[in-house]
């Protein structure tokens, strides 16, 4: 039976199964990244993006970033059972990763996980992940980036078009579908985005630099041996020590590599 979605009520949201390749400038290496996708069950208005993982910060990004990219928040959202967003998939009732709750009752956005072997439940955003392989993946299959922001910018050109192609069957297109059906009644952004970020203490090492995650960040040599606070976001590392914040990085997804500043490292010394 052909499924009815109403205006403004629900957001598909999951990843496609292929990956944009990101070159790294300084070994050639290239790294796969993951491809977020968003579609509105009314109007199939799209969001994507490209992000390094599907872990639970970057999911949450994914997030926040789609509803600043349709400008309001729907009804609910619609996760298939990823790991990142439902920590228990079970038949009758999926249990929502705390986390992905809290942003959830952030946007005061309901959460409504597909249920298991029930494939109709997820047919939405399978369609929508096909469109963007075949509509935005396949054409930057030859392409090369070497920046997430590179790729992203790509994807985002070419989801304009997408969303502003005119329907086979119907008057239209995903866009105007959108502003007529669906926008008039998402709810309205918050003040302030949820920013997901993680907390841990850390002892500075002989090299004045702390560890998160593989990656090491330089913090004044002063306080080698020294236990610091560490706050993690999905793009930026920060230090504090007895509360003040003494170090900020971008955060890097390179596995046992670093990041020093220059003015954190003392003359003469390591």
């Amino acid at each position: 039976m052909r499924q009815i979605h109403r205006a403004g009520e629900k957001l598909f949201v999951d990843y496609s199964g292929l990956t944009i390749g990101i070159i790294n400038k300084d070994t050639g290496e290239i790294m796969p990244a993951q491809v977020f996708v968003a579609v509105f069950g009314a109007s199939n208005y799209t969001y994507a993006e490209a992000t390094w993982t599907q872990t639970l910060p970057d999911w949450i990004g994914s997030h926040v970033r789609a509803f600043q990219f349709f400008g309001g928040v729907p009804v609910a959202l619609v996760p298939d059972n990823l790991r990142s967003g439902v920590s228990k998939a079970w038949f009758y009732d999926p249990e929502i990763n705390p986390t992905y709750q809290r942003m959830a009752s952030h946007y005061q956005v309901a959460v409504l996980p597909t249920r298991a072997r029930r494939p109709k439940d997820k047919a939405k955003v399978e369609v929508g992940v096909q469109v963007v392989q075949r509509w935005i993946l396949a054409r930057l299959r030859h392409a090369q980036f070497f920046s997430l922001c590179e790729a992203n910018t790509a994807i985002w050109e070419l989801l304009e078009a997408l969303n502003l192609r005119p329907f086979r069957k119907l008057p239209g297109c995903r866009y105007s579908l959108f502003e007529e059906l669906d926008k008039p009644l998402l709810r309205p952004l918050p003040v302030a985005p949820y920013e997901y970020d993680e907390w841990k203490k850390g002892k500075v090492a002989f090299d004045y630099h702390i560890g998160w995650d593989g990656h090491h960040y330089s913090v004044p040599w002063e306080l080698v041996g020294h236990v610091v606070d560490i706050r993690a976001t999905a793009t930026i590392i920060e230090v504090f020590h007895r509360g003040k914040r003494v170090a900020t990085h971008p955060r890097s997804r390179q596995k046992h590599t670093y990041t020093t500043i220059a003015e954190d490292r003392p003359t003469g010394r390591f």
